[in-house]
């Protein structure tokens, strides 16, 4: 391509990338004024209208039918649309972290919060790791790092920066605050949570990302996929004990947060932890996560690259 016109378009970009930005900030500083549950009901509605607009909707749909052949085109519809309305109200959330994190590890059972594996927390906080926490794209999963905080667990979490670099800035600079520590996936990302890890202390990241380049073949949901291997592969050079957790929205506009078990990672005949079969247990875990929960997950996430296949 001729240099004038590649940069061009990335100044066309650069620009269109700063405008929605400033529409969404300007949308979630509106949302900031209303309560929480007002702004959180509006922030599903207007997603549930506009989500089925816009060109990811054909990708949530084809990757629901794909995932439940056995379902029908009313289920599959209805499950994208309450898929928009959780995303909705993921945006909204964004806002009102801090707001909605109410869990007083003194008085459980009270507020909008419930936490599942409280022991283990509390097993965690008192010995030394390191330990690797996973989860998935699902529920409200920006509350796991505070949750970790509210039981004074050491925790830095690997995330992946949205495209628009705009908003990457903004939501890292409000994680710093809300949300615990945060490593970009980027360049340098791997060499800061091994420093972590080696001194004992916690990370934790997405397992369900679309992830191609020096992927794993892997499986999620029947359908073929490459997965991240950072995460076995951290956890067998530093013994690190590995644990799901999930974060997911109830009906009545609270959340549960769940903590479970040590997940024992497979291990080959020399007694290493195995990359690949790894990969796939940790698929296996968020898959079934997923299926309790088909609507809290990003159907319009390309975790299985069509999004080429489908523009042709």
């Amino acid at each position: 391509m001729n240099p004038r016109i590649a940069k061009t378009l990335l100044r066309a970009k650069r620009a269109g990338d700063y405008v929605t930005a400033k529409l969404l900030f300007g949308a979630l500083a509106i949302v900031r004024l209303l309560p929480p549950d007002t702004g959180l009901r509006l922030a599903d509605r207007s997603a549930r209208l506009l989500g089925p607009l816009s060109s990811r909707h054909k990708l949530a749909l084809h990757n629901l039918r794909r995932a439940f052949p056995e379902k029908s085109e009313d289920w599959i519809d209805r499950v994208a649309r309450d898929n928009w309305g959780q995303i909705g109200r993921m945006a909204a959330e964004f806002v009102y972290l801090d707001d909605l994190f109410d869990f007083d590890p003194d008085k459980p059972g009270e507020g909008r919060i419930e936490v599942s594996g409280i022991d283990t927390f509390i097993e965690l906080r008192e010995r030394k790791g390191p330990f690797i926490f996973f989860t998935g794209h699902l529920g409200c999963f920006e509350l796991l790092p505070i949750g970790a905080a509210a039981f004074d667990l050491e925790f830095t979490a690997l995330f992946r920066q949205p495209n628009n670099r705009y908003v990457a800035e903004r939501v890292l600079s409000a994680r710093r605050t809300a949300g615990g520590h945060l490593v970009p996936s980027k360049a340098g990302a791997v060499w800061n949570l091994a420093g972590i890890l080696k001194k004992g202390s916690s990370v934790g990241m997405l397992t369900d990302q679309k992830f191609l380049r020096g992927g794993v073949k892997t499986t999620f949901f029947g359908l073929e996929c490459k997965t991240n291997p950072l995460l076995p592969k951290l956890a067998r050079q530093y013994d690190a004990e590995v644990y799901p957790a999930r974060s997911i929205r109830l009906a009545d506009g609270r959340y549960r947060l769940e903590l479970f078990p040590r997940l024992d990672l497979p291990r080959d005949a020399a007694g290493e932890i195995d990359i690949e079969t790894s990969c796939q247990a940790l698929n296996d875990v968020v898959e079934g996560w997923v299926r309790e929960h088909p609507e809290q997950w990003m159907w319009f996430h390309d975790r299985w690259n069509q999004k080429k296949r489908l523009a042709k």
